[in-house]
């Protein structure tokens, strides 16, 4: 597993570069979030996709949130909102809130469902990265069943052989995981509390 500071990634072209082809064939990246470190590949991508599933072990076919920076990496993925409830989450982020948004079509992330989780990430650091390189997914770096994980350290050690990159931002802070909202009901419902407190929550 190659391994490299967050900071030296986003100041150098060369390494931007590598990661975007890393990502167009399929490979598997870890990245921290502002909870845990997550699991990046190209929400697109069915081998990236089915990738996270095997080192998670974790059965296929269930959809995973995707990370984004910009208005317009949405657009690029599908997402179809109309244009106020688009305007609420866009008035919220970034944050950790995580929000089902419904697909023109499905796509791998969304595990062939008409919905996908998106969010634009509380940390500064990854959203530059992410304008880089576009969306990714961004479900915890953990075993399933397991505890996600916020040192890299231990992502290093437990996801040897199964991930090719592991961006390095040093310990995540952990605590409750983003919040996970369906913005496909009106009014939307939350499906998972956690660190963005939605009102009435």
């Amino acid at each position: 597993m190659r391994r490299v500071r967050i900071a030296d990634l986003i100041a150098s072209p060369e390494e931007i570069g590598e990661l975007r082809i890393f990502l167009a064939q399929g490979r598997l990246v870890a990245i921290p979030t502002e909870t845990f470190y997550g699991l990046a590949v190209d929400p697109t991508s069915r081998e990236g996709v089915r990738r996270v599933f095997e080192a998670k072990g974790r059965e296929e076919g269930k959809p995973v949130p995707v990370i984004f920076a910009t208005r317009k990496q949405l657009e690029e993925l599908g997402a179809a909102p109309p244009d106020d409830v688009l305007a609420r989450y866009f008035g919220i982020w970034p944050a950790p809130l995580t929000v089902v948004l419904p697909l023109k079509k499905p796509i791998a992330a969304s595990g062939d469902r008409p919905n996908l989780a998106l969010r634009i990430p509380a940390c500064p650091e990854l959203v530059r990265l992410l304008e880089a390189i576009g969306p990714v997914t961004a479900t915890s770096a953990n075993r399933s069943g397991e505890t996600p994980l916020t040192d890299p350290d231990e992502v290093a050690r437990i996801f040897e052989g199964a991930v090719d990159l592991l961006v390095d931002g040093g310990p995540t802070p952990g605590g409750r995981p983003s919040t996970l909202l369906d913005a496909t009901m009106d009014p939307p419902v939350v499906l998972r509390p956690g660190a963005f407190s939605w009102p009435g929550r």
